[in-house]
């Protein structure tokens, strides 16, 4: 992928949303900074003032060492907060006051991040913590607590979550 394809991979997720098409665009700056040691030393301004305007002023913690899918969609990016050790799939989307992160443990330590498949719509004031994994095409309802994983194809809700329903499949058959 050449550099300017990289930069804009998410745009046409975030159609007619012009904070996430920016702030998804100055994300991907980022992490090609982030890339060698010259450019973070030459570009260092630029991560200052990537760090200051998103993070900062606008309440989105998208750390430029997150390891993030292509497509990723913001819907209303405010006080959204992803650990830098998480990893993101394609084609999924954030909403606002997400939080997706490590859990402290018993002992004092901290536990690794989740796992997020593709094309994981996760809803508004969700909060995804621990070592697990959420499965390809899964939907987190909006205030959902997940510390457990979350199969394919399902919907996790509640607080703690647990699985609402499965999503169907639909295989359709010439002539029936």
């Amino acid at each position: 992928m050449n550099f300017f394809a990289y930069l804009f991979q998410d745009h046409a997720a975030n159609r007619q949303n012009f904070k996430g098409q920016l702030v998804l665009f100055m994300f991907r700056l980022a992490q090609q900074v982030n890339r060698s040691a010259v450019t973070k030393v030459i570009f260092y301004p630029y991560l200052v003032f990537y760090r200051y305007v998103v993070d900062w002023l606008w309440g989105i913690e998208l750390p430029r060492k997150l390891t993030v899918g292509k497509g990723l969609s913001l819907f209303h990016g405010h006080a959204l907060v992803v650990n830098q050790a998480v990893v993101i799939g394609d084609n999924c989307i954030l909403r606002n006051s997400v939080t997706i992160g490590h859990r402290k443990l018993p002992d004092g330590t901290f536990s690794k991040c989740p796992r997020i498949g593709n094309n994981v719509d996760i809803g508004a004031n969700a909060c995804i913590i621990g070592d697990i994994i959420i499965g390809d095409n899964a939907a987190i309802g909006a205030g959902a607590v997940v510390f457990r994983d979350v199969p394919p194809d399902s919907v996790a809700v509640g607080n703690p979550a647990r699985i609402l329903e499965r999503k169907q499949q639909i295989t359709i058959v010439d002539g029936e």
